[in-house]
């Protein structure tokens, strides 16, 4: 699981660096005019324009390929779990290749469940927007606010209830081959009825896998801290800048390596969570334990058709002699 973690972050970074280095290739020649502009100019529209659309780009790009990178990790480490669960020993090419099958389902998965758990508060931006441009010029800035956090109290409570309804859709599709909005049913189908134990659990986790997270990056960003004094005294003693470069760049790597690290461990926790709590409850419901000892681990079958009862056999009784 470690490994396929790191060989997606791995990848996730080489994939930045060439979107990046392509969007700032793209619009170089209008860098100069629009953030060293002659004295007293202001840029024109002609240089602005691509550099809004190139960092629109990007960053369209950049959010695709986290949502997949987190795809590929999720699938990864429930891939694990479900073969932890089954009682069968897995290896590092059996997870990955599950990962990489089932990334795209569980990305569509998670899209869905961050979009449905999020219209509430789309809900009250798409209402609150028109209003706030309509009174602008009449109401005082501040009263402007209120309706908007008054509108983002009430759909908190909705967003969070969503997002747990549908927090079990990645286990689904990995542990079931089910489809995005299969998986989305699925989870729905899980929770209900024991919304509240589910919260719960999951808010645990998240503040367990927010801490420790915490706790792996701390040394990283204090040793990266650390390295930028030196740096700074060299840069102001105006000696031979190479070694506040080199311990500049030292830096940025190791803040850089314990984000990552601390991600990787949150991402991961967060999905073994959610795929225990869906195991948990298959077994509380469907009688998972049963399935496992027959070697089943997908949906639950559907019950049997009912069958009519055969009608009894018909007494002759005796014949009329008129």
């Amino acid at each position: 699981m470690a490994g396929v973690a790191l060989l997606v972050q791995a990848a996730l970074v080489l994939a930045t660096g060439l979107v990046v280095a392509a969007a700032v290739a793209a619009v170089f020649p209008h860098l100069e005019p629009v953030f060293d502009p002659p004295f007293g100019e202001t840029p024109a529209r002609e240089h602005v324009v691509p550099l809004l659309v190139a960092a629109a780009v990007m960053l369209v790009a950049l959010i695709v390929l986290g949502m997949l990178g987190m795809a590929v990790i999720s699938a990864a480490c429930l891939a694990v779990l479900k073969e932890a669960v089954s009682g069968s020993p897995t290896t590092f090419g059996a997870v990955r290749r599950a990962a990489f099958r089932r990334a795209p389902a569980v990305a569509g998965a998670m899209f869905l469940s961050s979009l449905v758990a999020g219209l509430p508060v789309f809900a009250v931006l798409a209402v609150w927007a028109p209003l706030a441009v309509a009174t602008a010029s009449e109401a005082a800035p501040g009263a402007l606010l209120v309706p908007l956090v008054l509108g983002l109290l009430a759909a908190f409570p909705v967003a969070v209830w969503l997002s747990v309804r549908f927090g079990m859709a990645p286990a689904a599709v990995v542990m079931e081959d089910a489809g995005p909005v299969a998986a989305l049913r699925r989870s729905a189908a899980l929770v209900r009825g024991d919304w509240w134990r589910v919260f719960g659990i999951t808010l645990v986790g998240a503040m367990l896998a927010g801490a420790i997270g915490y706790a792996i990056q701390l040394p990283f960003n204090l040793i990266g801290t650390f390295a930028l004094v030196p740096a700074m005294a060299v840069a102001e003693e105006g000696v031979s800048p190479a070694g506040a470069i080199t311990m500049l760049v030292v830096a940025v790597l190791l803040t850089l390596v314990g984000a990552i690290a601390g991600q990787l461990f949150q991402v991961g926790f967060m999905q073994l969570v959610a795929g225990l709590l869906y195991v948990d409850r298959r077994i509380r419901r469907e009688g998972l334990a049963e399935a496992l000892l027959a070697g089943h681990t997908g949906p639950p079958a559907p019950p049997p058709a009912p069958t009519a009862a055969p009608e009894p056999p018909q007494q002759e009784g005796p014949q009329d002699s008129r």
